[in-house]
Protein backbone atom coordinates (compact mmCIF):
# COMPACT_ATOMS: atom_id res chain seq x y z
CA UNK A 1 0.00 0.00 0.00
CA UNK A 2 1.70 3.21 -1.25
CA UNK A 3 0.63 6.37 1.47
CA UNK A 4 2.11 8.90 -0.62
CA UNK A 5 -2.18 8.13 -2.65
CA UNK A 6 -3.37 9.52 0.55
CA UNK A 7 -2.04 13.20 -0.16
CA UNK A 8 -2.85 13.15 -3.93
CA UNK A 9 -6.00 15.28 -3.61
CA UNK A 10 -4.34 18.25 -4.98
CA UNK A 11 -2.56 19.55 -8.36
CA UNK A 12 1.21 20.20 -8.18
CA UNK A 13 1.92 22.71 -10.49
CA UNK A 14 5.53 23.44 -10.83
CA UNK A 15 7.04 27.21 -9.73
CA UNK A 16 7.46 29.78 -12.33
CA UNK A 17 11.10 28.90 -12.84
CA UNK A 18 13.49 26.52 -11.86
CA UNK A 19 15.28 25.72 -8.16
CA UNK A 20 18.18 27.25 -9.17
CA UNK A 21 16.74 30.24 -9.64
CA UNK A 22 14.57 30.85 -6.85
CA UNK A 23 15.51 32.68 -3.49
CA UNK A 24 14.16 30.73 -0.76
CA UNK A 25 11.80 32.62 1.65
CA UNK A 26 11.32 32.65 4.86
CA UNK A 27 10.41 34.72 8.13
CA UNK A 28 13.24 37.08 7.59
CA UNK A 29 12.83 37.88 3.96
CA UNK A 30 10.02 40.50 4.18
CA UNK A 31 9.06 40.45 0.00
CA UNK A 32 9.75 37.49 -1.82
CA UNK A 33 12.47 37.66 -4.52
CA UNK A 34 13.55 35.68 -7.49
CA UNK A 35 17.15 36.01 -9.04
CA UNK A 36 16.05 36.99 -13.12
CA UNK A 37 17.73 38.13 -16.11
CA UNK A 38 19.07 41.32 -16.46
CA UNK A 39 16.13 43.66 -18.18
CA UNK A 40 13.58 40.81 -17.08
CA UNK A 41 10.36 42.54 -16.02
CA UNK A 42 8.73 40.67 -13.14
CA UNK A 43 5.42 41.31 -11.50
CA UNK A 44 4.78 39.19 -8.56
CA UNK A 45 1.18 38.97 -7.63
CA UNK A 46 -1.00 36.63 -4.62
CA UNK A 47 -3.36 34.83 -6.26
CA UNK A 48 -7.12 36.40 -6.02
CA UNK A 49 -9.81 34.56 -4.32
CA UNK A 50 -13.01 34.37 -5.62
CA UNK A 51 -15.67 36.81 -4.39
CA UNK A 52 -17.57 35.75 -0.78
CA UNK A 53 -21.31 35.82 -1.14
CA UNK A 54 -22.99 37.62 1.80
CA UNK A 55 -19.78 39.70 2.74
CA UNK A 56 -19.16 43.43 2.59
CA UNK A 57 -16.80 44.95 -0.23
CA UNK A 58 -14.00 45.71 2.63
CA UNK A 59 -14.08 42.13 3.62
CA UNK A 60 -13.45 41.06 0.29
CA UNK A 61 -10.35 43.09 -0.16
CA UNK A 62 -9.24 42.40 2.98
CA UNK A 63 -9.41 38.42 2.14
CA UNK A 64 -7.81 39.06 -1.47
CA UNK A 65 -4.28 40.10 0.31
CA UNK A 66 -1.33 38.12 0.18
CA UNK A 67 -1.60 36.01 2.53
CA UNK A 68 2.21 34.59 2.37
CA UNK A 69 3.11 36.57 5.91
CA UNK A 70 1.74 35.84 9.35
CA UNK A 71 0.86 39.59 10.19
CA UNK A 72 -1.80 39.79 7.06
CA UNK A 73 -2.93 36.43 7.84
CA UNK A 74 -3.78 38.13 11.56
CA UNK A 75 -5.35 40.70 9.78
CA UNK A 76 -7.77 38.95 8.31
CA UNK A 77 -8.35 36.60 10.63
CA UNK A 78 -9.49 39.21 12.70
CA UNK A 79 -11.06 41.10 10.22
CA UNK A 80 -13.65 38.00 9.74
CA UNK A 81 -13.73 36.88 13.64
CA UNK A 82 -17.84 38.01 13.76
CA UNK A 83 -18.02 36.54 10.78
CA UNK A 84 -17.26 33.14 11.51
CA UNK A 85 -19.08 33.37 14.47
CA UNK A 86 -22.29 33.86 12.40
CA UNK A 87 -22.10 31.21 9.76
CA UNK A 88 -25.26 28.59 9.55
CA UNK A 89 -22.79 25.80 10.24
CA UNK A 90 -23.53 23.34 13.58
CA UNK A 91 -19.97 23.48 14.83
CA UNK A 92 -20.61 27.13 14.98
CA UNK A 93 -24.56 27.61 16.07
CA UNK A 94 -24.14 24.61 18.77
CA UNK A 95 -21.18 25.31 20.49
CA UNK A 96 -21.23 24.34 23.95
CA UNK A 97 -20.98 28.09 26.14
CA UNK A 98 -19.21 28.94 28.95
CA UNK A 99 -15.68 27.39 28.02
CA UNK A 100 -12.40 29.17 29.23
CA UNK A 101 -10.30 30.05 26.13
CA UNK A 102 -7.02 31.64 25.48
CA UNK A 103 -4.70 32.47 22.86
CA UNK A 104 -0.95 33.41 22.70
CA UNK A 105 2.17 33.58 20.94
CA UNK A 106 5.45 32.14 21.59
CA UNK A 107 8.49 32.40 19.92
CA UNK A 108 10.18 29.03 19.45
CA UNK A 109 13.44 27.83 19.21
CA UNK A 110 13.88 28.17 15.42
CA UNK A 111 13.30 32.29 16.59
CA UNK A 112 9.80 31.80 14.71
CA UNK A 113 6.30 33.11 16.93
CA UNK A 114 4.27 30.29 17.32
CA UNK A 115 0.56 31.21 17.78
CA UNK A 116 -1.54 28.91 20.39
CA UNK A 117 -4.81 28.39 21.79
CA UNK A 118 -6.49 26.61 24.47
CA UNK A 119 -9.97 25.42 25.53
CA UNK A 120 -10.70 24.55 29.05
CA UNK A 121 -14.37 22.86 30.58
CA UNK A 122 -16.45 25.22 32.38
CA UNK A 123 -15.11 26.50 35.74
CA UNK A 124 -15.66 23.74 38.52
CA UNK A 125 -15.37 20.63 35.84
CA UNK A 126 -12.95 18.50 36.30
CA UNK A 127 -10.62 17.60 33.64
CA UNK A 128 -10.70 14.11 32.70
CA UNK A 129 -7.43 14.73 29.96
CA UNK A 130 -5.25 16.29 27.70
CA UNK A 131 -6.25 16.13 23.70
CA UNK A 132 -3.16 18.15 21.36
CA UNK A 133 -4.28 18.85 18.02
CA UNK A 134 -2.12 18.81 14.45
CA UNK A 135 -4.54 20.38 11.90
CA UNK A 136 -4.39 19.33 7.60
CA UNK A 137 -2.78 20.56 5.28
CA UNK A 138 -2.94 24.89 4.61
CA UNK A 139 -5.26 24.68 7.63
CA UNK A 140 -5.72 26.52 11.36
CA UNK A 141 -6.74 25.56 14.74
CA UNK A 142 -8.69 28.59 14.59
CA UNK A 143 -11.92 27.85 11.90
CA UNK A 144 -13.64 24.18 11.96
CA UNK A 145 -11.52 23.30 14.81
CA UNK A 146 -12.66 26.03 17.35
CA UNK A 147 -16.05 24.36 17.08
CA UNK A 148 -14.89 20.91 17.49
CA UNK A 149 -12.41 22.11 20.89
CA UNK A 150 -15.62 23.50 22.65
CA UNK A 151 -17.41 20.61 21.68
CA UNK A 152 -14.88 18.27 23.23
CA UNK A 153 -13.85 20.48 25.68
CA UNK A 154 -17.44 20.38 27.35
CA UNK A 155 -16.86 16.80 27.80
CA UNK A 156 -14.21 17.27 30.07
CA UNK A 157 -10.87 17.49 28.27
CA UNK A 158 -8.24 20.76 27.80
CA UNK A 159 -7.53 21.39 24.51
CA UNK A 160 -4.78 22.56 23.05
CA UNK A 161 -3.83 23.99 19.60
CA UNK A 162 -1.21 25.46 17.35
CA UNK A 163 -0.54 26.64 13.74
CA UNK A 164 2.22 24.96 12.38
CA UNK A 165 5.07 27.67 11.18
CA UNK A 166 4.00 28.85 7.70
CA UNK A 167 0.48 28.17 8.42
CA UNK A 168 -2.78 29.94 10.11
CA UNK A 169 -1.26 32.61 12.56
CA UNK A 170 2.01 31.58 13.08
CA UNK A 171 5.33 33.33 11.27
CA UNK A 172 6.69 31.08 8.35
CA UNK A 173 5.96 31.52 4.31
CA UNK A 174 2.29 30.75 3.75
CA UNK A 175 1.72 26.82 2.85
CA UNK A 176 6.03 26.37 3.15
CA UNK A 177 7.03 23.01 4.61
CA UNK A 178 11.07 23.32 4.23
CA UNK A 179 11.62 19.85 6.35
CA UNK A 180 8.54 17.64 7.91
CA UNK A 181 10.83 15.94 10.50
CA UNK A 182 11.42 20.01 11.42
CA UNK A 183 7.81 20.36 11.76
CA UNK A 184 7.10 17.58 13.87
CA UNK A 185 9.73 18.59 15.87
CA UNK A 186 8.19 22.13 16.42
CA UNK A 187 4.77 20.44 16.87
CA UNK A 188 7.02 18.01 20.12
CA UNK A 189 8.62 21.07 21.02
CA UNK A 190 5.41 23.38 21.64
CA UNK A 191 3.00 20.59 23.43
CA UNK A 192 6.18 19.50 25.32
CA UNK A 193 6.07 23.16 26.85
CA UNK A 194 2.34 22.70 27.56
CA UNK A 195 2.41 18.81 29.04
CA UNK A 196 4.56 20.61 31.82
CA UNK A 197 1.73 22.69 33.08
CA UNK A 198 1.13 22.40 36.63
CA UNK A 199 -2.48 22.33 36.17
CA UNK A 200 -1.79 19.25 33.35
CA UNK A 201 0.30 17.37 35.89
CA UNK A 202 -0.44 13.46 36.13
CA UNK A 203 -3.07 13.71 33.08
CA UNK A 204 -3.62 11.22 30.36
CA UNK A 205 -2.50 12.69 27.15
CA UNK A 206 -3.60 12.46 23.57
CA UNK A 207 -2.87 14.00 20.71
CA UNK A 208 -5.55 14.07 17.44
CA UNK A 209 -4.59 14.74 14.00
CA UNK A 210 -6.48 15.29 10.99
CA UNK A 211 -5.78 14.79 7.13
CA UNK A 212 -2.05 15.54 6.97
CA UNK A 213 -2.08 16.49 10.75
CA UNK A 214 -2.45 12.40 10.82
CA UNK A 215 0.79 12.37 9.37
CA UNK A 216 2.24 15.11 11.79
CA UNK A 217 0.55 13.05 14.78
CA UNK A 218 2.22 10.07 13.39
CA UNK A 219 5.49 11.42 12.91
CA UNK A 220 5.48 12.77 16.16
CA UNK A 221 4.18 9.61 18.06
CA UNK A 222 7.32 7.67 16.31
CA UNK A 223 9.86 10.06 17.12
CA UNK A 224 8.22 9.81 20.56
CA UNK A 225 6.37 6.46 21.33
CA UNK A 226 6.18 6.79 25.01
CA UNK A 227 5.05 10.41 25.00
CA UNK A 228 0.65 9.68 24.38
CA UNK A 229 -1.81 7.48 25.77
CA UNK A 230 -3.61 7.65 22.81
CA UNK A 231 -3.37 8.76 19.12
CA UNK A 232 -6.16 9.88 17.19
CA UNK A 233 -6.63 9.98 13.32
CA UNK A 234 -9.43 11.56 11.20
CA UNK A 235 -8.62 11.09 7.88
CA UNK A 236 -10.60 13.93 6.35
CA UNK A 237 -9.99 18.10 5.32
CA UNK A 238 -12.61 20.52 4.06
CA UNK A 239 -11.92 24.08 2.80
CA UNK A 240 -14.58 26.48 3.36
CA UNK A 241 -14.86 29.57 1.59
CA UNK A 242 -14.90 31.55 4.53
CA UNK A 243 -12.03 30.09 5.80
CA UNK A 244 -9.80 32.74 4.66
CA UNK A 245 -6.42 32.56 6.61
CA UNK A 246 -6.58 28.89 4.71
CA UNK A 247 -3.32 28.15 2.11
CA UNK A 248 -5.92 27.61 -1.15
CA UNK A 249 -3.25 28.12 -3.88
CA UNK A 250 -1.27 25.68 -5.79
CA UNK A 251 0.92 23.04 -3.21
CA UNK A 252 4.52 24.41 -2.97
CA UNK A 253 7.00 22.20 -4.66
CA UNK A 254 9.26 21.66 -1.41
CA UNK A 255 5.92 21.13 0.71
CA UNK A 256 4.89 18.43 -2.14
CA UNK A 257 8.11 16.71 -2.17
CA UNK A 258 8.34 16.82 1.52
CA UNK A 259 4.88 15.25 2.03
CA UNK A 260 5.76 12.64 -0.20
CA UNK A 261 9.10 11.84 1.62
CA UNK A 262 7.32 11.87 5.00
CA UNK A 263 4.48 9.28 3.72
CA UNK A 264 7.40 6.82 2.71
CA UNK A 265 9.00 7.46 5.79
CA UNK A 266 5.29 6.81 7.87
CA UNK A 267 5.37 3.60 5.60
CA UNK A 268 8.09 2.04 6.41
CA UNK A 269 7.77 2.22 9.78
CA UNK A 270 3.54 1.41 10.54
CA UNK A 271 4.62 -1.07 12.26
CA UNK A 272 6.16 0.53 15.17
CA UNK A 273 2.77 2.16 15.87
CA UNK A 274 2.31 0.88 19.40
CA UNK A 275 -0.18 3.53 20.95
CA UNK A 276 -3.81 2.70 21.79
CA UNK A 277 -5.48 4.06 18.34
CA UNK A 278 -8.29 5.31 17.02
CA UNK A 279 -8.59 5.44 13.50
CA UNK A 280 -11.67 7.34 11.53
CA UNK A 281 -12.57 7.48 8.05
CA UNK A 282 -15.38 8.37 5.69
CA UNK A 283 -16.01 4.69 3.26
CA UNK A 284 -16.93 6.65 0.74
CA UNK A 285 -14.01 9.17 0.81
CA UNK A 286 -12.64 10.08 -2.59
CA UNK A 287 -9.96 12.06 -1.88
CA UNK A 288 -8.27 10.39 1.11
CA UNK A 289 -7.97 6.08 0.39
CA UNK A 290 -10.14 4.53 2.92
CA UNK A 291 -7.91 1.88 2.23
CA UNK A 292 -4.67 3.79 3.79
CA UNK A 293 -6.66 4.03 7.27
CA UNK A 294 -7.53 0.05 6.90
CA UNK A 295 -3.53 -0.42 5.92
CA UNK A 296 -2.83 1.49 9.24
CA UNK A 297 -4.61 -0.34 11.44
CA UNK A 298 -3.42 -3.77 9.96
CA UNK A 299 -0.17 -2.96 10.61
CA UNK A 300 0.34 -0.81 13.65
CA UNK A 301 1.35 -3.08 16.47
CA UNK A 302 -0.97 -1.36 18.88
CA UNK A 303 -2.41 -3.88 21.06
CA UNK A 304 -4.94 -1.48 21.49
CA UNK A 305 -6.58 -0.71 17.93
CA UNK A 306 -9.94 0.78 16.47
CA UNK A 307 -11.07 1.29 12.67
CA UNK A 308 -14.02 2.91 12.31
CA UNK A 309 -15.56 3.52 8.93
CA UNK A 310 -18.75 5.66 8.30
CA UNK A 311 -20.57 3.90 5.30
CA UNK A 312 -22.09 7.08 3.92
CA UNK A 313 -19.50 9.36 4.81
CA UNK A 314 -16.68 11.55 2.25
CA UNK A 315 -13.70 13.28 2.94
CA UNK A 316 -15.09 16.02 5.72
CA UNK A 317 -17.22 13.66 8.37
CA UNK A 318 -15.88 16.69 10.77
CA UNK A 319 -16.72 19.07 9.04
CA UNK A 320 -18.99 18.92 5.70
CA UNK A 321 -21.38 16.20 6.22
CA UNK A 322 -24.88 16.38 8.09
CA UNK A 323 -25.14 17.40 11.47
CA UNK A 324 -26.20 14.31 13.17
CA UNK A 325 -22.80 12.65 11.18
CA UNK A 326 -20.76 15.29 12.70
CA UNK A 327 -21.80 14.91 16.20
CA UNK A 328 -21.61 11.07 15.56
CA UNK A 329 -18.05 11.23 14.74
CA UNK A 330 -17.00 13.50 17.62
CA UNK A 331 -19.19 11.51 20.14
CA UNK A 332 -16.93 8.39 18.84
CA UNK A 333 -13.89 10.33 19.70
CA UNK A 334 -15.28 11.03 22.98
CA UNK A 335 -16.11 7.82 24.00
CA UNK A 336 -12.95 6.28 22.57
CA UNK A 337 -11.15 9.14 24.84
CA UNK A 338 -13.53 8.64 28.22
CA UNK A 339 -12.78 4.64 28.08
CA UNK A 340 -8.90 5.37 27.23
CA UNK A 341 -9.37 7.47 30.75
CA UNK A 342 -10.55 5.30 33.11
CA UNK A 343 -7.92 2.71 31.54
CA UNK A 344 -4.72 5.42 33.24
Amino acid sequence: MDLSRALRYQPLKLPLFPPQFQNPINHLHPKPTFLVPRGTRLMVTAKKRPPIEGVSEELNSIANQNLDFAYTRRQVRSAFVEVQQQLDHCLFKLAPTGIRTEEWYERNSRGLQIFCKSWMPKQGVPIKGVLFFCHGYGDTCVFFFEGIARRIAASGYAVYAMDYPGFGLSEGLHGYIPSFDQLADDVIEQYTKIKGRPELKGLPHFILGQSMGGAVTLKVHLKEPYAWDGVVLVAPMCKAVYNVTCYNDHVRLKTAVELLYATKDIEMQVEKVSSPLLILHGAADKVTDPLVSQYLYEKASSEDKTLKLYPEGYHCILEGEPDDRIFSVLDDIITWLDSRCALT
